[in-house]
């Protein structure tokens, strides 16, 4: 099936990955970014394009792992499970604390 044979039938585009559609995504650094990017590359035993690849993935997961905690949080609050300011108060404290 070509590439527009699949744009044409929805359904097929729906049931493929992502990744198997979007081929390559471009990203413009300036020169001095680039040298920043080879060096740290190069610090982590990597490449550049790799680098940025995982920290790029690494980036998904945390947003990921942020927005379903955010779900869970609400989810708390709509069956009442929450505290009262002045137990939050005595928690942030006692976490500065430590």
């Amino acid at each position: 099936m070509s590439a527009i044979d699949l744009w044409s039938n929805r359904a097929a585009v729906a049931s493929i990955s992502p990744s198997l559609i979007l081929k390559a995504i471009e990203v413009h650094f300036t020169p001095e970014q680039e040298a920043q990017l080879a060096q740290v590359a190069a610090k982590a035993g990597t490449d550049a394009k790799r680098l940025v690849k995982d920290a790029a993935l690494r980036r998904l997961e945390q947003d990921a792992r942020f927005r379903a905690a955010v779900r869970e949080g609400i989810a708390q609050a709509d069956r009442g499970e929450f505290i009262e300011e002045e137990e939050m108060d005595a928690r942030l404290e006692q976490m500065l604390r430590s």
